[in-house]
Order: structure tokens, then sequence, then C-alpha cells
């Protein structure tokens, strides 16, 4: 089935034309030098620059996969979560481009795409073996920290089985990077320069570690390595900076590991899978394969093409819905949250 995909629920637009796993093309137009003077995405420019670039980006997608619109099955959109205004400019171009071709419309969970993008099959780009159902899948990126149950490829296969309850670990590296001066986005920036620095040296208090829960909090390790700047201000030399964000990011990197690792043997399911932008993150993907191995678990991490938000992991995890026959022309609402369901506070709070 050839899938059309629309993403645009924060500062990327993005196209894709995806032929079951085959991606045929997959086509990004970033907004990061808009953003970065700001130090995060500004909402309305966001919305603005989609306006701008979102036709002349599907035009580049559907040429670069050699296909004509009249040639697709149907068009999956990004309707949920994200940003109003950004996943406005998607629903609505996407929308338009069905009931002007007659094409089924398919809504599609930013985070299902994300769960399910270690499956991508890029050209010329060696992908992982495929993951078996069901997995544990580690959604970490700028707007969402997660740990899912993945039985299937569709919605209702998928649980939340513990969120963050503040920031979400890219946000936590972007606002630590803003505190350091180091630039926007944080993520590549601290993943740089902690490879070397020394993670030991500055001993920094993981969040939630001592409590029997698969969710998150980062705003207290934030404030903590706030605090260290302001008493040890000026940081007299690179090596301490260096050794500042290694000992950050060996928290972040913990603390998302074994929450992941705990879900896994709370469940019974010995794989894990990455997804989101932070499991582009070089530590997280080796230091993720080391506890995971000791622990006796699968660990599988997407390409890191896949990883950041893009509009071919719209499209396949859109050709699922197709496939059951899904139409959303006239029904397709917007939302900044998900709709994966999370577990009840019962099992939440059972002990492993």
């Amino acid at each position: 089935m050839l899938i059309l995909g629309i993403e645009t629920s924060c500062d990327e637009t993005a196209a894709a034309v995806v032929d079951g796993r085959k991606v045929k093309s997959d086509v990004v137009h970033s907004q990061v030098a808009l953003h970065a003077e700001f130090g995060g995405v500004v909402p309305e420019l966001a919305s603005r620059d989609h306006l701008r670039n979102i036709a002349p980006v599907v035009q580049e997608a559907l040429s670069k996969a050699q296909t004509q619109l009249a040639e697709v099955d149907a068009i999956a959109v990004t309707n949920r979560p994200g940003l109003t205004g950004a996943l406005l400019m998607g629903t609505q171009f996407a929308s338009a481009l069905c009931f002007a071709t007659d094409k089924p419309l398919i809504g599609v969970d930013h985070l299902v795409g994300h769960l399910l993008a270690v499956f991508l099959d890029f050209p010329e780009v060696t992908t992982p073996q495929a993951p078996e159902f069901p997995f544990i899948g580690l959604v970490a990126s700028g707007g969402h920290t997660a740990i899912y149950r993945v039985n299937g490829p569709t919605p209702q296969d998928i649980t939340e089985l513990g969120a963050t309850r503040d920031d979400a670990a890219g946000e936590a590296y972007d606002k630590v990077a803003k505190l350091l001066g180091l630039g926007y986005p944080g993520g590549p920036i601290i993943d740089r320069l902690a490879q070397e620095g020394d993670p030991d040296a500055i001993p920094l208090s993981a969040p939630m570690k001592e409590r029997d829960s698969l969710e998150f909090s980062f705003s207290g390790l934030k404030s903590h390595v706030a605090r260290w700047v302001r008493e040890n201000s000026p940081i007299k030399n690179d090596d301490t900076l260096r050794n500042l964000a290694a000992s950050f990011q060996r928290v972040v990197v913990d603390t998302l590991m074994h929450k992941s690792i705990a879900a896994a043997n709370r469940e019974g399911i010995p794989r894990i899978v990455l997804a989101g932008g932070v499991s582009a993150n070089r530590s997280l993907r080796e230091r993720g394969l080391l506890l995971c191995q000791d622990e006796g678990i699968a660990f599988v991490a997407p390409h890191v093409r896949a990883c950041t938000d893009n509009a071919a992991m719209i499209a396949y995890a859109g050709s699922f819905l197709a496939e059951q026959g899904v139409d959303d022309r006239g029904s397709l609402s917007i939302s900044p949250r998900s709709i994966l369901p999370r577990l009840t506070k019962k099992r939440r709070g059972e002990r492993s």
C-alpha cells in the first residue's frame, strides 16, 4: 500500500512516501535555525513556517518517490499530540488533498509513529532487524518521555506504562544547554561534550531513583545542575564543562534505561526499543545496549535517520489504519495530547 505521510507537529515540516516498510522518499525541512535565537520552539513562528513550506515539501517527496498524487492509496497526517497551530497546518493541507483527489485521510498519533519508526527501511541505509511484538518502547524526545507496552502496530495495541511528570528528557537537555550557554538544540551539543568528559566527576542525584514507579521527573535534575553552576561559577575550563555534560548525561541515560528495564521485567517482555529524537544520543544507544545485555534483554535502536520527527513513520503507522478501512475525512480532529491509554493507577503502583 502506497501512503503519503505528512508531519507538522512541532518544528519540522516533513513529507514522505512509503510502500509497506520501504521508504521511497523522505523530505524534512527543519526550523532549527529559525528558533535557535529563542532557545526553543516559538509556536507562532513554527506555524507560519509550516504554511510557507508544506506545499513544496510534499511536492518534493512525491517527485523523489517518482510518484504522482493520483497513485497513492491514502494520505496519513499527524493530528496529535503537538502544537495546535502546527498540527492545523498539516491536517488542513492533507484534508484538502484528500477531498480534491478522493483519497482516504488517516489521522496518526505522533507517538505511534515514533514507536514504529524502528521498522522503516530507508534506501542505502543499514536498518536494524525489526523487533517482534510485543516490546517495551521508550519514547524520549524534546516533548515526550514515556514507556509503552507495544503489542502491535495500531493505537489499540499500545499502552502507556509511565511518563514524565514534568520536563521531557530532550527538554531537560535544551534547558541545561541554555543554562551553560551552549546553544540550541542542546542534545547533540551536550552529547558531543560528554564523550570527552568523566561522568563520575560531578555528583548529580538521579530523579525518582528509589521509587517503585515507571514515571520520570527531570525538573529536579535541571535544578541540581543550575545550583551547581551557581555555586561553582564561573566554570574554570573546558574540562569542567565536559565533565558536567558527561555527569548530567549519565544520570539521564541511566534513569531512562533503568526504568525501561524495570518495565521489561515487570511486563515479562525481553525486548526494549528506543524511539524519539533523544534515541539518536550516542551514550543512550551504547550504554543502553550494555545495560540490557547485563539483564538478558534485547535492545533495538532505530537508525538515526528514523529517530527525529519525520513523515515516513507517520505514513507507515497510517498504513495499518488504512488497511482497516479508516477514513477521517470530515471527522479529523487535532489535540495537543496523545490518545494512547495509560494503565490504571492500581497496575502502575504494583510492585515488581
